[in-house]
């Protein structure tokens, strides 16, 4: 029960990220139409696939480490690859962050910053 908190918080990170590779897996080419126009007109523009894939590997590496982080802190209570899983996760965010800063999309920023806030406090919580 002492590690109540890590535990939800990584496992809300580990459903975010997960579904969010799975989404972006299976229908890449959906999500690649989509943002090669939401980031039309910036240094983006051209660059749009290989950004997708690799936010992609980061999204399920995170998802990954927050699972195995959540073994690990029932089994021994260690907190190796759960902080690695939120430190990613931080990572990958503010990748995503800054993408919709340069297309100007604030809404998505201000969604970003709110998963933002959940992983900082997985990162303090998982030291």
């Amino acid at each position: 029960m002492d590690n109540l908190a890590g535990l939800m918080v990584l496992l809300f990170l580990a459903i975010t990220f997960l579904q969010s590779g799975y989404d972006k897996f299976v229908n890449y080419q959906d999500n690649l139409s989509w943002l090669k126009d939401h980031f039309k007109g910036t240094f983006f523009d051209g660059k749009v696939d290989i950004s997708l894939k690799i936010i992609l590997l980061l999204e399920v590496a995170a998802g990954i480490l927050c699972i195995v982080g959540m073994i690990e802190l029932c089994m021994n209570n260690g907190r190796v690859y759960g902080k690695y899983g939120a430190v990613l996760s931080c990572i990958t965010l503010l990748m995503l962050l800054f993408g919709q800063r340069v297309a100007k999309d604030y809404d998505g920023a201000r969604t970003i910053a709110i998963y933002f806030v959940s992983a900082v406090i997985g990162v303090y919580l998982l030291q």
